[in-house]
């Protein structure tokens, strides 16, 4: 099937860091249902109906953690396509926020069990494979679009394209 001829799923996820330098922290959590359970993820789910990708990003991150961020306070830094050629009814048109302000502490939830991870350690190897593709240039300020094509097995990576904005 061909990458355009998808109906991708439109979704966003909200990286929340915490402290300075060498204590710099994100916010990342085990999924617990669902399409990729057990992973290492970033808050985050699907954008509603006339809903804008901001505020799913909130919501989600409220919902899966108890943290509460403000709209303003969401700093769009990536789309990301995300395709499976081998399910591709898994594909998602993801829009990515960062946040450095926020209240509460985290709690888990149904749908994950969040932690606060040093960026300098950041357990890629529990996330999908294409997490240490994006997610440390997202922590490192880069904004961009990036288009990941998964291979066969749903797991693995066949392509990355990254293009700055």
């Amino acid at each position: 099937m061909s990458v355009d001829k998808t109906q991708p799923q439109p979704v966003a996820l909200m990286l929340v860091l915490r402290g300075q330098g060498e204590t710099r922290q994100v916010l990342l959590g085990r999924k617990l249902t669902g399409f990729g359970a057990g992973n290492m993820v970033a808050p985050g789910g699907k954008i509603e109906p006339g809903e804008q990708a901001a505020s799913a990003a909130v919501r989600e991150l409220e919902e899966e953690t108890s943290l509460r961020v403000a709209a303003e306070c969401a700093d769009h830094r990536a789309t990301i396509l995300f395709r499976f050629p081998a399910r591709p009814a898994s594909d998602m048109d993801c829009q990515v926020f960062l946040a450095t302000s926020y209240d509460g502490e985290p709690a888990a939830s149904g749908e994950l069990e969040p932690h606060w991870y040093p960026v300098a350690d950041l357990p890629v190897e529990q996330m999908w494979q294409d997490a240490e593709h994006w997610l440390p240039r997202i922590i490192g300020g880069e904004m961009f679009t990036a288009t990941v094509i998964m291979a066969q097995d749903n797991l693995g990576v066949t392509t990355v394209r990254i293009s700055s904005w």
